[in-house]
């Protein structure tokens, strides 16, 4: 593939091309996934791209057909000529475009084709949407698929080509959160539904060459205030509308991520809440005072609960960390037979020393039945305790996670689903808890909290900061961790290894073996 994306450029000689793919481009061609989904910025050549990775489908021996499938007729002919550019390139046998008609339901649709007679196979881009795909067979390409009537029903007809060993590409601009394209995105992220998802804005379209390349086909020199200029012009044209059309951030999406009827319905009043807080002058106290007033009020609030966990089912935690603002939280998960994550208890601690904190995290894991892993929070002072966690317990049962952006955005979807599907349950019954949960809000794009606490608990200013929600979204993700099992062998008994002392010794006589050498 590489050798034909260093395909000629206008007056460039070949052998000093640069490719002509950017590195955007690149990675959504080299993409292997049955099902890829690209949320994009407006003309990033994206499509453009997709028409030589199509050539390439068409025109090989063990290929198959490709079935282009946008919004309007202009763009099923801007695909098609793009497609015959690409064969150009390629070098590759190919016939004329050539237009026709897909004998549709209920009507008659324009097409562009073109054949490829060596490989038998021919690339046909639609004017508009189809409703019998089925009786199809090849790759689909459906290009501004946030924009078309009925996505759910296209997409329900071309996923039937996944069942032959074909490939689905969804390609669009968003079109509103509650658009069919922008739920799809969710399901994949969530895990409910298998493929790859490319976001794509328009800044870092422009950071991997995008202007460059523009400069190139227009044959005028780049400069970085051109640059600048270019992409200033951009935002301004398209105004408030930027937001979605380049950044690809669905409009409408500043609400609450999760619904008050979905926060409850996973509430169970039976679930132990246990908060723990501690005044000022407690962290000024010497150690072992402090140890010591920490271990009893482990005995007395969480022993009895640790005590009632389930034996024989695994457990998990999650942790997000605070010292004196916000509050460090700490859920424990078990695992049902049913695959169900409940929450067994749920610790807040408040004001509470570094020492102690660790100390109690200790406490619980040491009683958790069949601990599987945990997941901390390792941002600021809370890399301490993720740090000396992973030191105690190993790296294979903790993970101390680095909150971002892109851990949002690929974890926050499976712990949304996870609770609309009730496959994690049992939250505890409180109304700071379900405050925590629904302060979380899609923030450019990304579910995650906002940076505004203004939490009040009790008449204390406790500053909660959606604590609870990061601690349970940390459990989720726990659970879900590929973790090995431990592998154990019992300790064989002292007289395998140990004969009894003669009479009038003091010392057992040591072998390496039962009767076997000193």
């Amino acid at each position: 593939m590489s050798d034909y994306l260093r395909a000629s450029l206008p007056n460039t000689a070949a052998a000093a091309a640069p490719p002509v793919l950017l590195p955007y481009q690149q990675r959504w061609v080299g993409d292997p996934a049955q099902l890829k989904v690209a949320e994009k910025s407006r003309r990033i050549g994206l499509t453009w791209a997709e028409a030589s990775d199509n050539v390439l489908i068409a025109a090989g021996e063990d290929g198959s057909n490709v079935f282009y499938i946008s919004a309007t007729q202009d763009m099923a002919l801007e695909y098609i000529e793009a497609c015959a550019m690409w064969a150009r390139a390629f070098n590759q046998a190919a016939g004329e475009i050539e237009e026709g008609i897909f004998e549709d339901e209920d009507r008659d649709i324009k097409t562009y084709k073109i054949d490829f007679p060596l490989s038998g196979h021919r690339v046909v881009a639609l004017s508009s949407r189809p409703t019998n795909l089925r009786g199809k067979q090849g790759v689909i390409v459906i290009d501004e698929a946030a924009f078309h009537n009925d996505l759910q029903q296209m997409l329900k007809a071309a996923m039937a080509m996944l069942l032959w060993g074909d490939k689905v590409r969804v390609i669009s601009t968003h079109d509103g959160v509650d658009n069919p394209f922008n739920e799809l995105i969710q399901e994949i992220r969530a895990g409910k539904r298998p493929g790859s998802v490319h976001k794509i804005t328009f800044r870092e379209a422009v950071e991997q060459g995008l202007y460059r390349r523009v400069c190139l086909r227009r044959g005028i020199e780049w400069t970085p205030d051109g640059e600048a200029q270019w992409v200033t012009g951009a935002y301004a044209f398209y105004g408030d509308a930027a937001a979605e059309e380049l950044d690809v951030v669905p409009s409408q999406s500043g609400g609450t991520y999760l619904t008050m009827g979905l926060i409850e319905a996973r509430m169970n009043r039976e679930t132990p809440l246990v908060r723990g807080r501690w005044p000022a002058e407690f962290g000024h106290l010497p150690d072992d005072v402090r140890e010591k007033e920490a271990e009893a009020w482990c005995e007395e609030h969480l022993k009895p609960i640790l005590e009632r966990l389930d034996p024989e089912r695994a457990h998990g935690f999650g942790e997000d960390f605070a010292r004196t603002g916000d509050l460090t939280v700490i859920d424990i998960l078990e695992e049902g037979r049913d695959l169900i994550d409940r929450v067994r208890l749920q610790v807040e601690l408040s004001n509470c020393p570094f020492r102690q904190q660790e100390q109690i995290l200790c406490y619980l894991i040491d009683r958790l039945p069949r601990f599987r892993s945990g997941a901390l929070d390792a941002r600021g002072n809370g890399q301490y305790l993720a740090e000396r966690m992973v030191q105690h317990y190993g790296a294979a049962r903790i993970e101390a996670v680095m909150l971002s952006n892109a851990w949002y955005l690929e974890n926050m979807p499976r712990f949304k689903a996870a609770l609309q599907d009730g496959t994690l349950d049992d939250l505890p019954r409180d109304a700071e808890v379900r405050d925590d949960l629904r302060a979380l809000r899609v923030i450019d794009g990304v579910p995650k909290l906002p940076s505004l606490k203004t939490q009040t608990a009790d008449g204390v200013r406790l500053q909660r900061h959606g604590d609870s929600a990061i601690a349970l979204a940390l459990a989720h993700y726990a659970m879900r961790r590929e973790v090995a099992p431990i592998e154990w062998m019992e300790a064989p008994a002292k007289s395998a290894y140990w004969d009894p002392a003669p009479e009038g010794d003091d010392d057992d006589i040591l072998y390496y073996g039962k009767g076997g050498a000193w």
